[in-house]
């Protein structure tokens, strides 16, 4: 008994140490002088704008993921062709790769020299220091939450109801849309949670390629930088309660789906889809 509760002590106090004191420090910098200072920083045009801008890209980032993350699923589980254990391996690569060298790899094929930039630039499409190589880089690094999430999902459920529905004469579409997509919706949401908490956070590789130009291409956590290094420490405290304001959020949508679920007893997260 003395050493569970020993356990969960010791387990607390690395949470609190990491966690808790921190994050409770970047709050009480910023209200120390009042909401006056704090609400000035918070609706500056800068600031704004970075905000908008990163509600924006993973307002487009997230659903592409989403597709695509489904999609690739069905591949992997339902597929059968040589290159899966390729693709299995490729949609895991951003949990590999630093941010930083996602930005450069992006930067090396999109920038005026890259490989593709300078024929981007001649017809009018700029992607590095600009609101699609932003994108660009979200959706690489949060691509594979959803396809993590739904692959267990698919394997546990199985194809047995699916083919009952094509012997009742619906086509694969019905099918996917009444049967299959149902079955997969709690991997889905959990997908998208994680990625939308992903997207907003990202910091590395869109720092690589926006240029951080204030008021055009700063999200909020390079805003919070941009802040900092101009010892504006009001405007980098308050851009960093907006951030985790954001991934409370996104932690109590989490909690709540988790509770509104049905349960099964599972360890993996994809199988808590099934909940």
């Amino acid at each position: 008994m003395r050493a569970r509760l020993g356990l969960r002590v010791a387990a607390l106090g690395y949470l609190a140490l990491l966690l808790v004191l921190p994050l409770g420090m970047v709050f009480w910098r910023t209200f120390q002088h009042g909401l006056g200072p704090v609400w000035d920083a918070a609706t500056a045009p800068n600031s704004l704008h970075a905000l908008w801008l990163t509600v924006l890209i993973a307002l487009i980032a997230v659903p592409a993921n989403t597709v695509f993350g489904v999609v690739c699923a069905l591949v992997i589980v339902r597929g059968r062709f040589g290159g899966k254990t390729l693709l299995n391996a490729l949609v895991d690569l951003p949990f590999a790769l630093s941010p930083v060298v996602v930005g450069l790899s992006l930067y090396l094929v999109y920038a005026r020299t890259g490989w593709l930039g300078s024929w981007l630039i001649d017809h009018g499409i700029a992607v590095i220091f600009a609101l699609p190589g932003m994108i660009l880089a979200t959706i690489f690094v949060s691509l594979p939450f959803v396809v993590r999430e739904v692959v267990p999902v698919l394997r546990e459920i199985g194809t047995e109801q699916e083919q009952a529905a094509w012997t009742l004469g619906a086509s694969p579409l019905t099918a996917f849309r009444r049967v299959t997509l149902p079955a997969i919706r709690w991997g889905i949401t959990y997908g998208v949670v994680l990625t939308t908490a992903r997207a907003i956070g990202e910091f590395g590789a869109v720092s690589v390629v926006s240029g951080n130009i204030a008021g055009r291409t700063e999200t909020l956590t390079l805003h919070v930088q941009e802040r900092f290094q101009s010892f504006d420490l009001t405007g980098a405290y308050t851009a960093s309660v907006e951030l985790a304001v954001l991934a409370l959020l996104t932690l109590l949508v989490m909690t709540v789906i988790r509770k509104e679920g049905p349960r099964v007893d599972s360890d993996s997260p994809g199988d808590e889809a099934l909940r």
